[in-house]
């Protein structure tokens, strides 16, 4: 199984969460892959679209460890475990902190401008990313709307390696992903066209 493009592979999820059609939900697209992805699912089960924006605050000097996470208006969520093994002094946490912030408001003024994001409060969500490899992002991204007081967090993927399943299966009330090879080569391996997105493509979805 695989599918032609990012579009086909939300058209496939959506068939997969009706469901959730009742509940109204409010789909949040993981900028850049998985806002065609996510405008897909909402075309077949209706409800909100918007982009969830998280940028992952890595160790200084292993980026790929996440010592914590920040979203939109100030959220930020720290992983103690990390930050007691690399003992990051507080002064590089604030650091990189600052440097992710200044990335999520130059996404955030491309993508939303001055519009305010959709409230998550009391809302069914569903997270939708173009694949996930480890995981590691869309678990950031649970951990900062759960902050926001959501009704139920779904997380719905085309593709994963069972690792990452696992890993979101811990941080979503729920998780969809209707292909889970024993082996990943990449995402990007379950799709004909997996072109790298440009900016104006997700503003336009975003339209």
């Amino acid at each position: 199984m695989g599918y032609t493009d990012r579009a086909a592979a939300g058209r496939a999820l959506g068939a997969e969460l009706e469901h959730l059609r009742a509940s109204l939900p409010l789909v949040l697209g993981l900028p850049r892959g998985g806002v065609p992805v996510a405008a897909a699912v909402r075309d077949v089960i209706g409800g909100d679209l918007d982009i969830l924006l998280v940028r992952k605050l890595g160790v200084p000097w292993q980026p790929e460890l996440a010592m914590g996470a920040i979203g939109e208006d100030g959220t930020l969520v720290r992983n103690p475990d990390v930050l007691a093994q690399s003992r990051v002094p507080a002064v590089e946490f604030d650091r990189v902190e600052a440097r992710e912030r200044a990335e999520l408001e130059r996404r955030r003024t491309m993508w939303r401008g001055d519009a305010a994001p959709i409230p998550i409060a009391g809302r069914t969500l569903v997270i939708v990313d173009d694949g996930m490899a480890t995981g590691a992002t869309v678990v950031v991204a649970c951990r900062v709307a759960r902050l926001r007081r959501p009704e139920r967090i779904v997380v719905a993927v085309p593709v994963s390696s069972p690792e990452a399943v696992r890993r979101v299966e811990g941080e979503a009330d729920e998780v969809i992903c209707p292909l889970v090879p024993e082996s990943l080569g990449g995402v990007g391996s379950a799709f004909r066209d997996f072109h790298q997105l440009a900016d104006d493509e997700v503003t336009d979805l975003l339209r």
